[in-house]
């Protein structure tokens, strides 16, 4: 409720509701008085004439008795008068009466209702009326003794005059009430304005102050407490407004500082998009000088590595040894370093592809536990792999980069591992679906590491100890790769270890399983009892696991039952002088054959006669390996028997694999023909890609060896074409065979169609991976090549006769060795090789020197490539060096500053033309 109306309630209501109340009280008193007087009329009138109306009924004089009635009726007010007898009957009735008849009183009645009055008086005789006596004053009993009543009076009164009265007074006083509110507004009214109107403008200003218009003033009021109000409000509005102009004075100072860090800022982004494209050009300089200089140090250090070799096969003292074997660590730590970076760039930079293909897990953990068993060997650790039944096969994802992974994990535990074992495990986290999650662990006994160190283990450039990349090697980025790689393929890596015990790492894997199913036995033995000697619990658990999954029951060493196959669990120390013969008496007594699986290799530990037959593996084996010498041993029916150094052939029956090489080099052509010679390989050359596609229209090929820089076609074109012609061609594996290669371009052929990349020279073991990986079957190696690859483990071998030119680089001009070798050790195709490079050396030259001074670097590069791989399968190590380092400045840097590099390979091309000679003669 507004003050206003409050006021006016104030003002109205009181003095309104005094004269309501004074009013009604007026009407009451009135009508009480009004009542009061015409009573004290009428009984007057009748005690005037009540005598006489008594003498004249008396008397019965009916004219007197007719004129004073007529008198009394003169009263005002009245309605009628009637007069009756002693006997009832009824004299004279004078006006209008509708009262019923009653009998006589017997005194004075006044009976009042609403719309009549009725007087009722006994009339008596003189007797009273002539004494001192009032007829009021006569009781009934006199009355009634005097027998002096002669009848009585009755009268009727109308009492709506008075009525008329008391509603003439309300509508007076009602009217007053109306006159007097509408002045008592006018008043209210007008008090209530002069009052509320400074307080109306008062919220008026304080409206205005709150809306921000600062201008508006009040008037001085006469009233104190007004004045005092308006004169705040005043100070109020003056306050706001110096406070608006200090404001705006600040948000101008604001504004302008703001403005100029915005210029600030403005030129800073400059600064900063300048520095991110200085940024962004330096990465790219970084990358291409990365992959520049792992080119650039591969080069010498691959040279370094095969002349380390070499001279390992010459005579030396053990300290020379010593020094040479320190040599060849260095190369190979470089080596893996100039990796690492690679790899961590590529991450780093989010340019690194996975791709997808089929993978028995079995076969990758087994294949990565074979590469770090000389080192196991060595240290005489144990190297257990366990891939769990319930893991599917086959499984989709990327081979390279888990075999990266497990390689890193395990060198890892191998490298701080001085005793126990470690334990690589493949368990089946989650299957739904076609979705599978692998987990992963690998396991040492080795030095172990801190809640500290394990903090910063995935750091980049990072190691446990500062000491360990002395002592150990390594260059701190393998965990950091391997976390990156299990990051990019879905999974997550963790660690677990306790220092002086040992580590645990275990990753999962998220990998498809299109066509997986759970893996079945791979043979079954027909329950033949094998007597069990380990000493080892893991290699013991995994070995009753597989020989109960082949259906075969094996027995403690000292089990009284009789069996068909002995296994010996043999550690190094079983191979002492009196360990040995104790063995050997046991084989001997034993009349069946033993299996052998010792904890070495075969140069450290001396042979144990086989008495009976047998096999010897040396730890970590393959689980196809025990497969394949148990099926020897137990059903040699259905195996041939071959020796340790072969592998298992198809049957003779089955139909041979096609082998397509397609190279435009005819040297190339014969030496690959020649190092896949087998009963089981059918081996098909042409000389371009039209050549193969001719061929590929009337025929198929389970494998395709394919140059890369070929006139006319290239290698990847081919490919995409043998792709297009058929389904049976889109999933032939086709191998992409090439000198020189960047990591980019590899990349680069594996998403347009190529499956792998070989790199020439050919190292045969590489191929005969391949062949296994994409065939299924392993090319078995030559004799010759055989040879040489023992040799480079360390065997003795005869130095067999070589020419040698010392050139200025101090490498020789001809090495009919290492032509050998490369020919798959056969010295006459190492020659004839070197001579078929000679004679192309002057067409060679001269495209070149003609590439070069029109400054056509594709046709310049294209002969420079075609002479690398040449020189590849050739004893040729100095102009086998230049040519690959001219490529590689050739594909990094263009045609700057190669003339010097291309005059250093002209003088090398003429020093071996002028050994021809010298060869024709041999």
């Amino acid at each position: 409720m507004s003050l206003n109306t409050r006021l006016l309630y104030a003002l109205l209501g009181f003095p309104l509701l005094v004269y309501a109340m004074m009013a009604v009280l007026l009407v009451i008193q009135s009508d009480t008085e009004a009542r009061t007087a015409q009573q004290a009329r009428l009984e007057s009138a009748v005690e005037l004439l009540a005598p006489s109306l008594a003498t004249a009924v008396a008397e019965a004089d009916a004219q007197r008795l007719e004129a004073l009635a007529r008198q009394l009726l003169n009263v005002k007010g009245l309605r009628s008068v009637a007069l009756f007898n002693q006997q009832g009957d009824r004299l004279i009735l004078l006006g209008h009466s509708n009262s019923p008849l009653l009998d006589a009183p017997t005194d004075h009645q006044l009976i009042m209702n609403e719309d009549v009055w009725r007087l009722r008086l006994p009339l008596v005789t003189p007797l009273f009326s002539t004494g001192q006596l009032n007829t009021r004053q006569v009781s009934p009993d006199q009355v009634r003794a005097s027998d002096s009543s002669v009848g009585w009076l009755d009268i009727e009164m109308d009492p709506r005059a008075l009525t008329l009265v008391r509603y003439k007074l309300i509508a007076s006083l009602s009217l007053g009430g109306m006159l007097l509110g509408l002045l008592l507004f006018l008043v209210a009214f007008a008090i209530s304005r002069y009052a509320t109107r400074p307080i109306e403008e008062a919220n008026q200003a304080l409206y205005r102050l709150s809306r921000g218009d600062y201008r508006l003033r009040l008037a001085p009021s006469n009233a104190a407490e007004l004045h005092h109000l308006s004169s705040h409000i005043n100070a109020l509005a003056e306050h706001f407004q110096q406070a608006q102009r200090d404001m705006q004075t600040q948000i101008e100072q604001a504004t302008s500082e703001l403005q100029e860090s915005m210029e600030t800022i403005e030129e800073q982004n400059i600064k900063l998009d300048l520095a991110h494209r200085s940024a962004l050009r330096a990465n790219a300089v970084k990358s291409e000088f990365l992959a520049n200089m792992s080119h650039e140090i591969r080069t010498p250090l691959n040279g370094i590595i095969g002349f380390c070799r070499l001279l390992g096969r010459s005579s030396m003292d053990t300290r020379q040894q010593e020094w040479l074997q320190h040599v060849h660590r260095a190369c190979d730590n470089l080596l893996m370093l100039v990796n690492d970076v690679l790899d961590f760039s590529k991450l780093e930079a989010n340019r690194l592809t996975l791709e997808e293909a089929d993978i028995d897990i079995v076969a990758l953990v087994d294949e990565v536990v074979g590469l770090h068993a000389p080192e196991a060997q060595r240290k005489q650790l144990h190297l257990v792999a366990m891939v769990y039944d319930d893991v599917p096969t086959p499984l989709t994802g990327d081979p390279l980069r888990i075999h990266q992974v497990l390689n890193n994990l395990i060198g890892n535990a191998l490298k701080f591992t001085h005793a126990g074992d470690v334990i690589v495990r493949v368990m089946l986290d989650n299957l739904e679906g076609q979705h599978v999650v692998l987990n992963l662990s690998v396991s040492d006994t080795g030095i172990g590491l801190s809640d500290a160190h394990q903090e910063a283990l995935f750091s980049a450039f990072s190691q446990a100890e500062p000491s360990h990349s002395r002592q150990f090697g390594g260059s701190g980025l393998g965990l950091t790769i391997c976390r990156q790689l299990i990051e990019r393929m879905g999974g997550e890596i963790e660690v677990e270890s306790e220092l002086g015990i040992g580590t645990t790492f275990s990753f999962t894997l998220p990998m498809l399983a299109h066509k997986a199913i759970e893996r079945p036995p791979e043979i079954s033995l027909a329950n033949p009892t094998i007597r069990l000697y380990e000493t080892h619990a893991p290699t013991r658990h995994v070995l009753e696991h597989l020989l109960e999954r082949w259906e075969a029951q094996p027995i403690a060493f000292d089990a009284p039952e009789p069996a068909k196959l002995m296994i010996l669990g043999l550690e190094h120390g079983d191979f002492t002088p009196e360990r040995h013969s104790y063995w050997q008496t046991v084989i001997d007594q034993t009349p069946y054959p033993t299996l052998i699986l010792a904890n070495g290799n075969s140069f450290d530990l001396p042979p144990l006669r086989l008495t009976h037959g047998g096999e010897t593996l040396y730890k970590p084996f393959s689980r196809a390996q025990l497969l394949a010498s148990l099926k020897q041993l137990l059903l040699p029916e259905l195996t041939p028997y071959k020796s340790d150094a072969a592998l298992l052939a198809p049957p003779a029956s089955s139909q041979p694999l096609k082998l397509l090489i397609v190279d435009d080099n005819a040297p190339n052509r014969d030496l690959l023909k020649s190092m896949l010679e087998d009963p089981t390989l059918h081996v098909i050359t042409v000389d371009s890609g039209h050549k193969a596609l001719e061929f590929a229209r009337t025929d198929n090929a389970d494998m395709v060896l394919m140059d890369i820089r070929m006139p006319g076609m290239d290698g990847v074109q081919t490919t995409q074409a043998l792709r297009r012609l058929s389904s049976t061609w889109a999933r032939c594996p086709i191998i992409a065979v090439t000198a020189h290669v960047l990591s980019s371009e590899r990349q680069q052929w594996l998403a347009e169609g190529l499956d792998d990349v070989l790199t020439k020279p050919i190292d045969e073991v590489q191929l005969d991976q391949l062949l296994n990986r994409f065939l299924g079957v392993t090319h078995r190696l030559t004799a010759a090549s055989a040879t040489t690859f023992y040799s480079q483990r360390g065997s003795n071998t005869v130095n067999k006769p070589r020419f040698s030119h010392t050139a200025p680089a101090t490498l020789p001009v001809v090495d009919l060795e290492m032509g050998a070798r490369l020919a798959g050790g056969k010295e006459h195709l190492a020659r004839e090789q070197l001579k078929r490079l000679i004679d192309s050396f002057e067409e060679s030259e001269q495209h070149m020197r003609t590439a070069f001074a029109q400054k056509n670097l594709p046709t310049l590069l294209d002969w420079v490539h075609g002479l690398n791989g040449a020189s590849r399968y050739c004893g040729a190590p100095e102009l086998a060096l230049l040519v690959e380092t001219l490529e590689t400045r050739l594909r990094t840097s263009g045609l700057d500053h190669v003339e010097g590099l291309l005059e250093d390979l002209y003088q090398a091309m003429a020093r071996l033309r002028s050994h021809r000679p010298l060869l024709l003669r041999h």
